[in-house]
């Protein structure tokens, strides 16, 4: 029989399971929607009980759709976005809010309301916020400990354990408290180069309970990623997911990390080794993550890290991106008046809006080529979600200038187009910081639902100059959990499972005639509604509720 090996991916509105063979094919996926709670907009949550059964429902579909045994599936690998999961010492779940449902027990990675509290933090300069980019963000899971504290003591001091969402499902799997290198490190300052906690920053941080307890509930038993956790599957996790008792399990990624390894170590057209020093891996989603490897820390500001062995062991990882990717462009196109009419163009060809948007984009400007043209009047810094690279700004905001008294299906589709420009821009100033500081990139390698978009792929590689890589899985992310569960199951070096499990496809190369002009120009457009965003906010700042 052929051996198996399952990814589990929990993005932010679905749980995702796919099965993989030895050579990183993928045979069968399945997904489930979660619920989210959003009030506001800084009140994000989850609830971990409703997040694992989706996780086994997607599975036994997936499953089912293969003709999949449970006893062929030799590893399991979970990846999930880093959002804070609060339970009891009995395990039971507990509520994120004050007077809260039980049940909603997960402050989600893109939840702000503890903006103040990093804002505070960062006040304090620590050294250890050298290793998140100078400033740590509300999105990491500090500054949300330390909201839980100060606005829901009863939850906080009930709380026997703060997981980051995929060590909690290595818990929920195996029973073991072990914590991934990934997540301990990127989300809660854990300084991996050191294998310690630095209990200075936690009491001067206001969390001197924490360090008092020796950091139990945070983690004390630290494992390098894809690492065998505890006695693999137990008896009731097996049957919550319909696999066989004791089923490896392997120390689990953040899902962003997860497409990192899932893409950057993939051969090279040809199947040439990859140089993985010279890659940065775009993961798009809901929002965008950016991953780039050197073999000595590189400080670089505004961007996460350096990060030891945070992705791949051995090696120090760079992390940006945009808190609003995929969540910005919808937002973007949904304010438009023509919206409704696009929708049901869309759905009588059988398309999605942002799909039909973009045929009609092409179509529109004459070739893929020259899509970009349709944006030369409208400007859009889609930051609604704040900034989390290079600006490390959470208050950021989205600017939009153009605008006409112009309700036609021809307006959204110039809109949308600005609106991709704005992303890619966004993107660009990532990678400018980073070869700023002599990290050698030559390749983007984008993975993830967006990625699919051959007019984004375009727009990516004349924006930043770069060669854009796509890889020959159709989920990247979901194969990067897998390679976890190869790793683990047959004990193989994560690097090498990576590469034998994963390839690239095709490349996009950037064009260099007057498309690289408009780019250029356009970009200084973009920084330009930035410097006003950051001028209007100074100018008002005195008007601001008190906090």
């Amino acid at each position: 029989m052929t051996d198996i090996f399952v990814g589990i991916d929990v993005g932010t509105g679905s749980a995702r399971a796919g099965l993989f063979n030895t050579d990183g094919t993928m045979l069968a996926t399945a997904k489930r929607d979660i619920t989210l709670w959003k009030e506001g907009s800084d009140v994000v949550e989850q609830s971990s009980d409703n997040i694992w059964t989706a996780i086994g429902d997607a599975l036994r579909e997936a499953m089912s759709l293969a003709a999949v045994e449970p006893s062929q599936v030799k590893g399991i690998g979970f990846d999930a976005t880093c959002s804070m999961v609060i339970v009891s010492a009995d395990g039971k779940p507990l509520p994120a809010s004050p007077g809260g449902d039980p049940q909603r027990n997960v402050i989600v990675w893109m939840d702000h309301r503890a903006v103040e509290q990093a804002r505070r933090i960062n006040e304090m300069g620590h050294s250890v916020l050298s290793y998140v980019g100078g400033r740590i963000s509300p999105e990491m899971e500090v500054p949300k400990l330390l909201w839980l504290k100060e606005h829901n003591r009863k939850t906080y001091d009930a709380a026997a354990h703060f997981f980051d969402l995929p060590d909690y499902l290595s818990w929920r799997a195996t029973g073991s408290f072990a914590r991934s290198l990934c997540t301990v490190v990127c989300k809660w300052t854990y300084l991996g180069h050191e294998r310690r906690w630095d209990e200075e920053f936690f009491r001067q941080a206001g969390l001197s309970d924490l360090a008092d307890g020796d950091f139990v509930r945070i983690g004390q038993d630290i494992v390098d990623i894809a690492t065998p956790i505890g006695g693999g599957l137990t008896e009731r996790a097996a049957a919550d997911l319909g696999l066989l008792p004791g089923t490896p399990v392997g120390a689990s990624l953040i899902d962003a990390h997860a497409g990192g390894v899932g893409t950057i170590a993939a051969r090279r057209v040809g199947g040439s080794p990859s140089e993985i020093s010279e890659r940065m891996a775009l993961i798009l989603g809901t929002s965008s993550c950016t991953m780039t490897v050197t073999d000595e820390p590189t400080f670089v500001k505004g961007i996460w890290g350096p990060y030891s062995g945070a992705m791949l062991p051995g090696i120090w990882l760079n992390e940006g991106g945009q808190s609003a990717f995929g969540a910005g462009i919808d937002h973007l196109v949904s304010m438009h008046p023509a919206v409704s009419a696009a929708r049901k163009e869309a759905e009588a060809a059988s398309m999605s809006l942002l799909g039909w948007l973009e045929q009609q984009a092409i179509l529109k400007a004459g070739g893929i080529e020259d899509a970009a043209l349709l944006a030369r009047d409208i400007h859009v810094v889609p930051e609604f979600l704040g900034n989390r690279a290079p600006d490390a700004d959470p208050e950021a905001s989205a600017t939009l200038s153009g605008l006409r008294l112009d309700a036609s299906l021809d307006n959204l589709i110039d809109v949308f187009v600005a609106g991709l420009c704005g992303l890619a821009y966004g993107t660009a100033g990532i990678v400018d910081a980073l070869t700023a500081e002599d990290v050698p990139i030559k390749t983007m390698v984008v993975s993830g639902g967006a990625a699919k978009s051959p007019l984004l792929r375009r727009l990516l590689a004349d924006a930043t100059g770069l060669t854009v890589a796509i890889p020959s899985s159709p989920e990247p992310v979901l194969l990067g959990a897998a390679v976890i569960a190869a790793s683990a199951s047959r004990q193989m070096p994560l690097i090498e499972t990576a590469s034998s499990m994963s390839a690239i496809a095709s490349e996009v190369q950037p064009q260099t005639n007057r498309i690289a002009e408009f780019h250029h120009l356009k970009r200084q457009i973009y920084g330009e509604l930035k410097r006003v965003d950051r001028n209007a906010r100074d100018l008002m700042e005195r008007f601001r509720p008190k906090q």
